[in-house]
């Protein structure tokens, strides 16, 4: 049997982040820098299916977004936004009540219990976004986190011949091409990175075999919440695999009550609760009830490895 990689004692918590970390969406700060009517251009890509099967053209739905934000670049609209300008917007982000603090609180608590501690268990926080990385980069979450999965945009593309070419250190150039994507069903990809600890062991690929005992951190480990339908695939593993989902709302600017109620009665999560995470609130305490019970989930089934252990025969 080889000899395991991982103590398999870390408990990863998985944001989602439009309407789970922040109450609206991400891109705001765009819109509002350049003035443009948001209800405008989430109109149009919603017509962009369409649009582009007209001319016997498929594209992806989740990230069409992504290539209509580059039209408005390539137009004009957006003048001049490069990745250094999405990081300076995610600034203006505003999280929701009790974040990032509540990151930082989950940390501390395990080093409150003593068990915890003598057996290392510690806490990780990812973010898993179909939005832009370099705008959660930007925000108060950037220094905070362990992780983020998120589209990226490129600004200076490699042309044709670059490999026989000195590289010349690019300047903030506005960006151009689509980098990185992930899309509602790839969130899943994600959630099996860490898993895996892909996201910490270089060159180790996602879809790597290994054996469930020797995954860095086991899907029972990990937490995932999120607030819509778009969350489904990554709701659906984890429930199928002993990890633990919870469905949050927001009430403003856009209230979506209803969507993950609807979440809850069709069973896809297994708890709900509103997108506030100071001490007290339900979100708070059903995510610090979770957190306990992993940890001494963790620490029994330890207990459980060592009672197993045949001591040699005394004399």
């Amino acid at each position: 049997m080889p000899a395991p990689l991982y103590t398999q004692t870390v408990i990863a918590f998985v944001w989602d982040f439009d309407k789970t970390l922040i109450p609206s969406n991400m891109q705001d700060p765009i819109f509002d820098a350049y003035g443009v009517d948001p209800d405008d251009f989430w109109n149009e890509v919603e017509g962009l299916v369409e649009y582009y099967e007209r001319n016997g053209v498929i594209i992806q739905r989740d990230t069409a977004y992504l290539g209509h934000l580059l039209t408005y670049v390539r137009e004009g609209v957006f003048e001049g936004l490069s990745n250094v300008k999405l990081r300076e917007l995610g600034e203006d982000l505003v999280p929701v009540p009790g974040m990032p603090d509540f990151m930082e609180t989950t940390r501390q608590h395990i080093g409150e219990i003593p068990e915890f501690e003598s057996e290392g268990i510690t806490v990780e926080h990812y973010i898993v976004s179909t939005g832009l990385r370099e705008i959660i980069e930007g925000s108060v979450f950037g220094p905070v986190v362990d992780g983020i999965w998120a589209n990226t945009f490129i600004e200076d593309v490699a042309e044709p011949g670059y490999l026989e070419r000195l590289p010349v250190p690019g300047g903030s150039s506005p960006i151009s091409h689509i980098g990185y994507t992930i899309d509602n069903t790839s969130k899943t990809r994600a959630i099996f990175e860490i898993n895996k600890g892909v996201n910490k062991i270089p060159g180790l690929e996602v879809n790597a075999r290994m054996a469930p005992d020797q995954r860095r951190v086991p899907m029972k480990n990990i937490v995932y919440i999120a607030d819509g339908p778009s969350d489904v695939p990554a709701f659906s593993i984890l429930n199928a695999n002993g990890g633990r989902t919870l469905g949050v709302y927001t009430v403003e600017p856009h209230n979506n009550h209803a969507k993950v109620k609807a979440l809850q009665e069709q069973g896809r999560i297994q708890g709900m609760a509103e997108a506030d995470y100071r001490p007290g609130k339900p979100a708070y305490l059903w995510l610090m009830d979770t957190l306990e019970q992993i940890g001494f989930e963790i620490i029994e089934a330890r207990r459980q490895a060592f009672a197993a252990i045949e001591n040699a025969p005394g004399h």
